[in-house]
């Protein structure tokens, strides 16, 4: 319910395929990186963290430390005011991507999936390989292929854990229509 109450980001940018994660998703997601040991007591990244929902959700659930990147500086502030406003404390930076460091536990992430940019979520796996141990990222369905492969080839291993029908709200002017049902997998990456 604390999820379900972040406020989405007011401008967001088809570039960067800014679409909010669902606080259903991202409650179910944490749950399971919960589950399996990856959230409670550990150091969490959040990877395009837009409103901070995956941060903000892991620090709810007992995780030591949490940061969230993003490249959107309007991003960080809502992921800041909603981290001060559900009472935790959350670092959130803003930058590429690519840049950023340190050792991480776990890896949480919505990247974008590429439907603007092709393959834009390739960044992302790639750091998140490179930073974190475990990685819970959302990927549109019928990518698994593809990210295996990547992920692999970056000497890890990709696991699907879920699916899920993502819905996108119609939020720029190509769309066509009110909302789009999506189907998106959890992948869980082990480096």
């Amino acid at each position: 319910m604390a999820l379900q109450k972040l406020r989405p980001l007011t401008s967001r940018s088809p570039r960067l395929e800014q679409y909010p994660t669902p606080a259903d998703i991202a409650a179910d997601l944490l749950w399971e990186a919960l589950g399996a040991g990856d959230i409670e007591g550990k150091d969490v990244i959040d990877l395009g963290c837009g409103n901070g929902i995956l941060a903000i959700g892991a620090m709810l659930l007992g995780a030591h430390h949490a940061v969230g990147i993003d490249i959107d500086p309007e991003a960080i502030k809502v992921a800041e005011q909603a981290a001060a406003d559900t009472g935790v404390n959350v670092e959130f930076f803003e930058a590429d991507v690519s840049t950023a460091k340190g050792s991480f536990d776990t890896a949480l992430m919505n990247p974008p999936f590429g439907a603007q940019t092709k393959h834009a979520d390739r960044p992302f796996i790639e750091k998140a390989l490179q930073v974190a141990h475990r990685t819970y990222s959302l990927h549109n369905d019928g990518t698994e292929a593809f990210v295996e492969k990547l992920v692999s080839s970056l000497g890890g291993a990709s696991l699907p854990v879920k699916r899920y029908k993502f819905e996108i709200p119609y939020a720029f002017e190509f769309h066509r229509k009110a909302t789009e049902s999506v189907s998106v997998v959890l992948l869980r990456f082990e480096r």
